[in-house]
């Protein structure tokens, strides 16, 4: 089977757009929703474009963090960020949060999260594969199906919450 680099799970959620994005840009709430991340240590009291933080992840019994750094952050559309390791790129990691409703008394919107591996052609693009599998237990090669199953159980924690208000 061929690597995966790109991944995209989505969602209808019955809530307004801006609501589902309040609900993923708010990086202090990640745990929530992520069954990876365990924190989130946010530089700073705003969240926006250039905003540093650090996520602490876990899987079993292995434990590890990354540096981050918010890279789009568009009300009710677009929320992303990269994620490196020891300042190498592994990933980037977003949202895309799309209105689709035709009856604004009843809000639907598609909330797509999506993956990319960055560790490809670049400086250290190997030894940042190494270390992730040293520290998540997850091959580079299986990286992809364990973050589509953590996006679908994201997506439906997410939407769980937003449709609650």
């Amino acid at each position: 089977m061929e690597r995966e680099w790109v991944v995209e799970e989505s969602v209808a959620v019955a809530a307004g757009a801006g609501d589902v994005y309040a609900a993923v840009a708010d990086l202090r709430r990640t745990s929530e929703w992520s069954p990876e991340v365990f924190a989130v240590w946010v530089r700073g009291r705003t969240i926006g474009p250039g905003t540093r933080f650090v996520g602490f992840n876990r899987i079993g019994w292995r434990v590890w963090f990354t540096t981050c750094q918010v890279t789009a952050a568009v009300p009710g559309r677009a929320f992303a960020f990269r994620v490196s390791s020891f300042g190498m790129p592994v990933a980037l990691w977003g949202y895309r949060i799309e209105d689709v409703s035709d009856d604004p008394s009843a809000p639907r919107t598609r909330l797509t999260e999506y993956w990319e591996d960055l560790r490809r052609d670049n400086r250290g693009a190997r030894f940042v594969s190494i270390l992730g599998k040293v520290f998540t237990g997850v091959p580079a090669e299986r990286r992809a199906g364990v973050n589509r199953e953590g996006m679908r159980a994201t997506l439906d924690r997410i939407r769980t919450s937003a449709e609650k208000g």
